[in-house]
């Protein structure tokens, strides 16, 4: 039985790619719907049925009387570790075994007599079709190691576009920012926003914020980038005209850990203070409570204007610096270890533009996985159906993650 010290994925490195990374490229979309879909392949059957294996002979050698206490503790985590695979495995197994059983039994029941057990057990089919894909989700979520940074806080900033659109763009990035705020609310996250900037006609030209609560940044990660509008405006001469304008935002997810470890040299940083603007109370427009830090070596610039207390927003402004700042090493260690297996990073750019909320057709697109949904105002409720989108997206990292794992694992097979 091979023991590994970091547990049973290897090469390692070829999985620390997933983070902030969606790189579904069309062969994937193609072949990999779903996770049922790759349950099918054979290079994943092959796998997991070697896993099996390994957990039935690390059981075995467990009852073993000869062994010391480090190989007792080394089995014992192996044991852990493969378990519940084994286990959801042979569940996935026993599904399609009695659908394999209803199927036979569908065939003979074509007699008009037999009409209403022919449906209970199209009935049963079903159900047990579902049952089998919520474990191969199950499964797989087993297969790829947890990221680093998928219990963390996050920051979430939103920025109406300065080229394309005009009042459109900044009326598209309030709704946008609504969104987030009830999807937090659905999720039971705290949403804390940090800065507000209003456009004049009652559009949000920036805002950010803090959002705490469980596996936020697992479920935001991928929300990352430009979202595109294409709408009829409701005033001015355009709405008259009946004409489309496109017009996009940018949505930038920091993962907040409660230890960053970057150190920022006071030297470095000019601190700003000025009054804060927007929702607040009357406190708002009397004080300059409102602070904008700016790291001069880099340019990076924050504000926040959440407290009243001008000391607050210093602290919560330095903390969101540090966080921008750490993101920067993250990210080029990221993009030198993708640039060395032709990734795509799919991360920030502002040219990549991720999403597509098509007002006239009534559609959301997301371009990274093809898919489409219907009703845009029930994803910008920020509710079950946008909650069902980040979802799919979820799926689709996974299937990537094992799929790519697997094809590394058959190159280094075939190599060796």
């Amino acid at each position: 039985v091979g023991l590994h010290s970091h547990g049973f994925w290897r090469p390692k490195p070829l999985l620390d790619t997933a983070r902030f990374t969606l790189s579904f490229n069309s062969w994937h979309r193609k072949n990999h719907q779903d996770s049922q879909a790759l349950w099918k392949n054979e290079a994943v059957q092959k796998y997991l049925e070697s896993l099996s294996r390994e957990y039935q002979q690390v059981s075995h050698q467990l009852s073993a009387h000869s062994l010391n206490d480090f190989e007792q503790r080394t089995l014992r985590r192996r044991c852990a570790d493969l378990s519940p695979i084994a286990a959801a495995f042979q569940e996935i197994k026993e599904a399609e075994r009695e659908v394999q059983e209803l199927e036979a039994m569908c065939t003979e029941l074509d007699s008009r007599d037999e009409k209403q057990l022919l449906e209970l057990a199209l009935e049963e089919k079903e159900s047990l079709d579902k049952k089998k894909n919520m474990l191969c989700r199950k499964l797989f979520q087993l297969l790829v190691p947890k990221e680093k940074y998928d219990t963390s806080p996050v920051i979430l900033e939103v920025t109406a576009g300065r080229t394309t659109g005009g009042d459109i763009c900044q009326q598209f990035t309030k709704e946008m920012f609504d969104m987030y705020q009830s999807y937090a609310d659905y999720k039971r996250w705290t949403f804390d926003i940090v800065n507000y900037t209003p456009a004049e006609i009652g559009g949000l030209h920036h805002a950010a914020a803090h959002i705490s609560g469980e596996n936020v940044y697992r479920h935001l990660k991928y929300e990352g980038g430009t979202h595109r509008v294409q709408r009829i405006p409701e005033t001015g001469l355009s709405s008259r005209m009946q004409r489309i304008h496109t017009g996009t935002m940018s949505v930038i997810v920091l993962p907040q850990p409660e230890e960053v470890d970057v150190k920022v040299d006071p030297k470095d940083l000019r601190v700003d203070t000025f009054r804060a603007k927007g929702a607040g109370g009357q406190h708002v427009n009397k004080t300059d409570s409102a602070v904008r830090i700016v790291h001069l070596p880099t340019g990076l610039a924050v504000e926040c204007q959440q407290e009243r207390s001008q000391q607050l927003n210093k602290e919560i402004a330095l903390r969101t610096l540090r966080a921008k700042l750490y993101q920067q090493v993250l990210e080029k260690q990221l993009t030198q270890e993708q640039s060395a297996r032709k990734l795509q990073l799919g991360t920030r750019a502002q040219s990549e533009r991720i999403r597509t909320y098509n007002f006239t057709q009534d559609r959301v697109t997301d371009h990274r996985i093809s898919y489409d949904a219907r009703n845009i105002k029930e994803i910008l409720s920020g509710k079950e159906a946008l909650d069902k989108l980040i979802n799919r997206l979820l799926e689709f990292a996974e299937i990537e993650a094992v799929t790519q794992y697997l094809e590394n694992l058959q190159a280094l097979e075939g190599g060796g």
